[in-house]
Parts: structure tokens; C-alpha cells; sequence
């Protein structure tokens, strides 16, 4: 017990150097100062009418958020160097499992904070919009991409993200014909967005007789949710606004009249729509928004100059553009096509454990 206190010394002691390159890389002090010029503006007598008060508190909760994180991280590498002195000093063995899980925790924060400090994008800090859509396949496509659903809710729950169901439409037997949620929280939209694309599984099918192995796409959309005060105008004639009966596995979330909304962008054929809030009003209002991030989200990733120049979204959902593929069978792993990294532990993987994808992606894209 005492040789695994003196070993995980040594790795603290090594990862002290690593804590206190990270202050300077995540330039703390730069982050105090920036916090305390903007909350002198909050005292300003004019301040919570202006334009720009909302903005300026997200901003100093952000900052204040991310030097609280390190400086808790630093703590408790201090606290953990004493309980590990301690250990060793009375020859006491029964504090070495507290100290491993210890030395685990602050690895893995470590690990979060440097990785925090890639997602500098516009849109990074905000929330994601995710929307899924089986590809052919019937139901065993809307099965996987129900799967999908469930993978990236358990990761949102995981990382104690508000996870919100704002749409869905059940498959014919099974799974979903599309579902979209809103993750809540600090950089959702920084993580997520490596996981935009086509998703590959091969497994035994449960809903074939013969038990043959079957291949089965679904996209998964990702979307920052925009503030209010985003400047994407839509014109009315553009819309096609439909109301229609809430539908679903959402329970006593989801009114069962005719408040669901659809609202379908005429110039690309976008389709939009939400059926959980309280009234239509509501409705409406969180399917503009989703409309409005979809359309930013494929600005950005066309490199377009404005909104009038997207022609509408077309890729398709199979074989040759997918990111990632999840074998079931005959073996299991979770490959990503971009980055190489894998995962043995399919299990885990579809229980949301994807953050080992997600900060490979981020860490490539940084390189690049």
C-alpha cells in the first residue's frame, strides 16, 4: 500500500508542473482582470436596460466559472499531496483508494481544463441543438437512431448538462423517424460539434428472424443555439408555419393538442419543429430558433458570406460519408474515421462515454 502512496506522489508531483502551465495557458490572471472590468460595468445606472447587459453576464459567469474550476483543481492537488504525506508518514495504508481516486480525478479535470481552452469559436460556450434522423433502413434505422438519441443524452447527463427534449417522432415499430434536444451548458456546442455528421453501425439485428448481420446509418445535426439578440433575419414569406397534435415519448411533457409547431424554410427546404413547450407561442418561438442556428451552422461549415446563399442541405445518410462507425459485431469498437481513435468498449460508448472521440477531434483540429 505505502509503494502505491509513494508511486502516485510522484505522478502528482509531476502533475503540479502540468496545473501550473495550465494557469499560464488559460492566462488566469488576465481572466480576473477581465471579470473585474466587466462587473464595474454591471454598476453602471443604465446597465440592465442596455443591449448589451445580457451578454456581458454570460460573459462573467463564463470567466468567473473557469478560474473557479482551476482553482479548485489546484486545491485539490494540495489537499491530495497532504492526505498522501500523511499516508506515508503513519505507515498508513487504508487512505491509499481515496488517494487513486484522487489522482484519477484531478488527471481527467486536468485533462477537461486544457482541453477548455481549444474551444475559442463565436459559438463554443453556447448550448447545442442536436437533431437525429435515421437513413434508410426502416426500422432498424430509426433504431439506431434512437440509440444515438440515448448516447448523447446519458453524455449530457454525465457532464451534468440541462438536457431538454424539444421535438420527436416515433418510428413506424421501433426507434425514432427524428428527435432533436437542447443540451444546456457551458461549451456544449465546442464539444459537440465534432460529432455533426453520419454514424455507421454493424450489428446482429434484433428485429430480423434469421439473425444476419445488418449495416444501418443516422445523422446526427449539431447546432448552436443562438442568443436573442442574433442578428439572422428570416422573412415571413420565407416560412411555411403548420400546427399540429403533439406526438411521442414525451409524456406529460408534451401537450396533447394542437400546439406542436413546424415551421419548413421555403428557399432550402429546411425543416424545423418543436412540441414540448407550454402554448404554441412557445412552440414557435424555439423552432425559430432552431431554425436560425441550423442556418448559421450551415454558414459556417460552407464558409458562405450570408444566409441567402445556402441552396438547401443535401447529403446523403449512408455508405462513404459517415464520421464514425460502431461495430456490435463480429467483434466490438467504436471507430472515428477522422481521427483514428477508438474504443473497444462499445457498452460504454453507447452509455455516452465519448469524450476520448471528442477531445481527439478538438486536439486534431488545433494541430491543423
Amino acid at each position: 500500500m505505502i509503494v502505491e502512496l509513494e508511486e502516485a506522489k510522484r505522478t502528482l508531483l509531476e502533475k503540479e508542473k502540468d496545473v501550473e502551465e495550465l494557469k499560464h495557458a488559460l492566462k488566469l490572471e488576465d481572466l480576473k482582470t477581465e471579470t473585474k472590468e466587466l462587473e464595474e460595468k454591471t454598476l453602471a445606472a443604465d446597465f440592465w436596460g442596455s443591449d448589451e447587459s445580457g451578454a456581458i453576464l454570460k460573459r462573467i459567469k463564463y470567466l468567473k466559472d473557469r478560474v473557479s474550476a482551476y482553482e479548485a483543481l489546484k486545491q485539490k492537488l494540495e489537499d491530495t499531496l497532504v492526505l498522501i504525506e500523511m499516508g506515508i508518514e503513519e505507515d498508513d495504508g487504508s487512505v491509499t483508494d481515496e488517494v487513486l481516486t484522487a489522482v484519477k480525478e484531478i488527471e481527467d479535470e486536468e485533462e477537461k481544463q486544457r482541453i477548455d481552452i481549444l474551444l475559442s469559436g463565436e459559438y463554443d460556450s453556447n448550448n447545442a441543438i442536436l437533431t437525429f434522423h435515421p437513413g434508410a433502413g426502416g426500422t432498424e434505422a430509426q433504431d439506431w437512431a434512437l440509440m444515438l438519441y440515448r448516447m448523447y443524452t446519458r453524455w449530457g447527463e454525465r457532464h451534468n448538462f440541462n438536457v431538454k427534449l424539444l421535438d420527436w417522432l416515433d418510428g413506424e415499430e421501433a426507434g425514432i423517424k427524428s428527435a432533436t434536444i437542447r443540451i444546456e451548458g457551458t461549451n456544449a456546442y465546442g464539444y459537440l460539434k465534432s460529432e455533426n455528421g453520419v454514424h455507421r453501425l454493424v450489428r446482429v439485428s434484433p428485429f430480423d428472424a434469421s439473425g444476419r448481420r445488418h449495416t444501418s446509418f443516422a445523422s446526427v445535426e449539431v447546432m448552436p443555439e443562438l442568443d436573442d439578440d442574433n442578428n439572422i433575419e428570416l422573412k415571413p414569406e420565407d416560412l411555411e408555419i403548420t400546427a399540429h397534435r403533439s406526438s411521442g415519448a414525451g409524456g406529460q411533457h408534451i401537450n396533447k393538442t394542437d400546439s406542436a409547431i413546424r415551421i419548413t424554410h421555403l428557399p432550402t427546404g429546411i425543416v424545423v419543429g418543436c412540441q414540448t413547450e407550454r402554448s404554441q407561442l412557445q412552440n414557435k418561438e424555439t423552432a425559430l430558433k432552431m431554425l436560425k442556428a441550423k442556418l448559421l451552422e450551415i454558414k459556417i461549415r460552407e464558409n458562405l458570406e450570408k444566409i441567402e446563399d445556402i441552396k438547401g442541405t443535401k447529403y446523403n445518410i449512408e455508405w462513404g460519408s459517415q464520421i464514425r462507425s460502431y461495430v456490435f459485431m463480429p467483434y466490438t469498437l467504436a471507430k472515428d474515421n477522422r481521427t483514428g481513435y477508438e474504443d473497444g468498449n462499445i457498452q460504454a460508448v453507447m452509455d455516452g462515454e465519448i469524450d476520448g472521440f471528442i477531445n481527439a477531434y478538438l486536439k486534431m483540429n488545433a494541430k491543423s
